[in-house]
C-alpha cells in the first residue's frame, strides 16, 4: 500500500496497527463519543499520540489542529483504507476445530467480509452443519469458485495439505489467503497470504510474564 500523497510505501508495522485504530474508533463511535484528540486516543490505545498521528499522517492525517478527529470521518476513513466496504466474499477450507470455530464467530461480519462456504475432504464431516452452512465436498471446490468467485479463503487444513491446497486456490482465482495452517506459506505473487502463527503469540506472552518476573537488574556505581 502507497501513501495517499506520496509514491513511498506505507510499512507493514502501520499497516498492521490499522485495524487496531478501527476497532478503537468503532467502540467511541458506537458509544456517541464525536471527537477525540491524539492524545486521548492515544491513552485508550496505551501508545503514544506522536506515533498515532505519524500514522495516520501517511493516509493524509484527517487531524484538524485544536479540534482533534472527528470519530465517525476517521472510523470510516480508516475503514476505506483497510477494504471494509468492498463486500469481499470468503470461503473457509478445512472444517475442524479451527474451521468451525471461524465459521461460527463474528470474525467476517464484524469486518465486512461475507463468508460464503466452508469445504472438508473427510467424509464423516461433509455434508454435516456448521452454524449456518453446509459442509461442502473439496471435489466441489473448483466449481463452486469458477461460479460465485469468493476473493478469501481461510485455510485451515492440516499441514500436509497445506502447500497443495494454497497453491489449487490460487489457480482458482483467489486472491487472498488467511494460513491457519501452522506453516509459512507464500503462493503466486498476484495472491496475498496472511501467515497466522498462534504459538508465536503464546510464545510472545510467555516472554512477557517471564520479563515481568525478573528482578530489577541493580545499576552499578
Amino acid at each position: 500500500m502507497q501513501n495517499k500523497n506520496t509514491t513511498t510505501p506505507v510499512s507493514k508495522a502501520v499497516i498492521a496497527r490499522l485495524p487496531r485504530y478501527y476497532r478503537y474508533l468503532r467502540e467511541l463511535f458506537s458509544q456517541d463519543i464525536l471527537r477525540i484528540s491524539s492524545g486521548e486516543l492515544a491513552r485508550l490505545m496505551n501508545v503514544t499520540a506522536s506515533q498515532i498521528r505519524q500514522d495516520l499522517n501517511c493516509f493524509g492525517g484527517f487531524g484538524q489542529q485544536g479540534y482533534g478527529y472527528n470519530v465517525k470521518n476517521l472510523y470510516k476513513a480508516i475503514g476505506d483504507i483497510l477494504g471494509v466496504g468492498e463486500s469481499y466474499t470468503a470461503i473457509i477450507v478445512g472444517a475442524g476445530n479451527m474451521g468451525r470455530a471461524l465459521a461460527t464467530g463474528t470474525t467476517f461480519v464484524g469486518r465486512g467480509v461475507h463468508l460464503k462456504g466452508i469445504f472438508d475432504s473427510d467424509p464423516d464431516v461433509i455434508g454435516t452443519e456448521v452454524g449456518e452452512y453446509t459442509v461442502l465436498p473439496m471435489d466441489k471446490l473448483a466449481d463452486y469458485c469458477r461460479e460465485w468467485k469468493p476473493t478469501i479463503a481461510a485455510l485451515a487444513v492440516p499441514r500436509g495439505a497445506s502447500r497443495r491446497t494454497a497453491e489449487q486456490l490460487s489457480l482458482l482465482g483467489i486472491k487472498g489467503i488467511w494460513n491457519f495452517t501452522g506453516e509459512e506459506l507464500s503462493v503466486d505473487e498476484s495472491v496475498s497470504v496472511e501467515n497466522v502463527h498462534l504459538g508465536d503469540l503464546l510464545m510472545t506472552l510467555c516472554y512477557e510474564i517471564h520479563a515481568k518476573e525478573q528482578p530489577d537488574e541493580e545499576t552499578e556505581d
